[in-house]
């Protein structure tokens, strides 16, 4: 069984890096839950979050409970800042083998999915890489305190894609297997997709993006297409 340890950064009184009105506390636990969502279809993995909801964690609590679990590999997770823009990870300095191995893999799967720009893989004297007891890698996933990264972070696309990148990584640095009868991440079902195809012929939607998040909005318009169709089969039935 191959255990993940997936920390989101910051949370409760520490707010992380803060600009264009995101809190990088909040897009961490997004892209950390999203991430142990798509790793549920695959077998022989556990995933456990230093934090599901808005908590204060000091960083000693997050590798010590990363450590008592005897985790396989420890991922953390954050939004950066300071005037740059892109996406960086990081591992302890000097470190080799399947650390570095874990970094090549997520970094490589990451800037697949994202647009932005590669600031690379780098080594850092971070205290969640230095007091973890298993590989562990940190990612940075744009600057919060940048324009047009912050514009990315508030697209529900964009945390998909990422975590999608970061899940895609870690399946191939461990060899995950799929579960049987599960369609691959961020693919429609057989079923799924017959019921796109019918919602695009009523009109409903037109079909692209299915994984985005739907308001209130969207599902009102949809029903009037779908009562519309309902309307069409009583009047047969009749």
């Amino acid at each position: 069984m191959t255990k993940i340890f997936i920390d989101p950064g910051h949370g409760g009184t520490d707010p992380g890096a803060v600009g264009n009105g995101l809190q990088e506390k909040n897009l961490t636990l997004q892209i950390s839950k999203r991430i142990r969502d798509l790793l549920a279809v695959y077998e022989n993995v556990q995933v456990k979050l230093s934090r599901e909801t808005d908590q204060t964690l000091s960083l000693n609590q997050r590798t010590n409970m990363a450590n008592a679990w005897c985790a396989d590999f420890l991922l953390s997770v954050h939004i950066n800042a300071g005037g740059g823009t892109g996406y960086e990870d990081y591992i302890y300095p000097g470190t080799g083998g399947a650390t570095a191995a874990h970094q090549n893999a997520i970094h490589s799967e990451i800037m697949k999915m994202i647009d932005l720009c590669d600031r690379g893989k780098k080594q850092a004297n971070f205290h969640m890489l230095r007091e973890s007891n298993m590989p562990a890698l940190l990612t940075e996933c744009g600057f919060i305190d940048n324009a047009n990264d912050a514009a990315k972070l508030k697209q529900t696309t964009y945390i998909e894609k990422n975590a999608l990148g970061h899940a895609n990584g870690i399946v191939k640095a461990f060899g995950l297997k799929k579960k049987e009868g599960v369609s691959n991440m961020g693919e429609l079902t057989p079923e799924q997709e017959k019921v796109r195809q019918e919602a695009m012929r009523l009109g409903i939607t037109d079909g692209k993006n299915p994984f985005r998040e739907v308001n209130q909005y969207y599902v009102w318009n949809a029903m009037v297409p779908l009562a519309r169709r309902v309307e069409e089969l009583e009047k047969k039935v009749k």
